[in-house]
């Protein structure tokens, strides 16, 4: 099997970002973006993933947080998608519900290439402690857009907004590692009818 692993660096005039993935790995993390909420995020996708995955940024979190953890989701993508190649023999698809005490998250994702964000969370606080909630769909934005997948996140429960974003963290995670699993009878075979993803 080939390494599935990429290092991607991002420098603009708001954030310094740099970003290593093993999609074959034990779920290994390190995250310092200086945002501690998305830090805590990262370690979800990579523990419930099995992903081993380092991250590290700087950015103009004087100013909030909104460049870092959009150049972060974008960086990300574009790790994934270098990592993933041109998508032979993976199994493709994925889906998860997550459930996190009364929290309960569905996530599906398709790694199409073609971007698309479906998103269905109502989070009823505007902050986890100074992670401001509107960015978690800037995130995913940004994820989407540079690995060049389809994602649907539906909330179906839940009241208390930590609860709810990390269950969609859990569950986009164990998404991911179902969709990037190398499916044995497809071999080194694009998985489309078409031949070209």
């Amino acid at each position: 099997m080939p390494n599935r692993s990429a290092s991607v660096s991002r420098t603009t005039g708001e954030t310094d970002v740099q970003v290593t993935i093993n999609l074959d790995g034990t779920g290994h993390c390190v995250a310092k973006t200086g945002i501690p909420f998305l830090d805590h995020m990262l370690h979800q996708i990579s523990s419930h993933g099995l992903i081993d995955l380092e991250v590290r940024a700087t950015g103009d979190i004087e100013i909030d947080d909104h460049h870092t953890n959009e150049d972060v989701g974008i960086t990300l993508g574009m790790a994934l998608g270098k990592a993933l190649g041109d998508r032979k023999g993976i199994t493709r698809f994925g889906h998860f519900v997550a459930p996190l005490d009364e929290a309960l998250v569905q996530v599906a994702l398709d790694f199409s290439g073609r971007p698309h964000l479906s998103y269905g969370l109502q989070i009823p606080t505007q902050r986890v402690g100074t992670y401001d909630t509107q960015l978690v769909r800037e995130f995913f934005v940004a994820i989407v857009n540079h690995a060049q997948m389809t994602l649907h996140i539906r909330q179906l429960d839940g009241i208390n907004s930590h609860h709810i974003i990390e269950a969609t963290f859990k569950a986009f995670a164990r998404s991911l590692r179902m969709a990037t699993e190398v499916d044995s009878r497809r071999a080194n075979t694009i998985p489309s009818s078409k031949g070209v993803l």
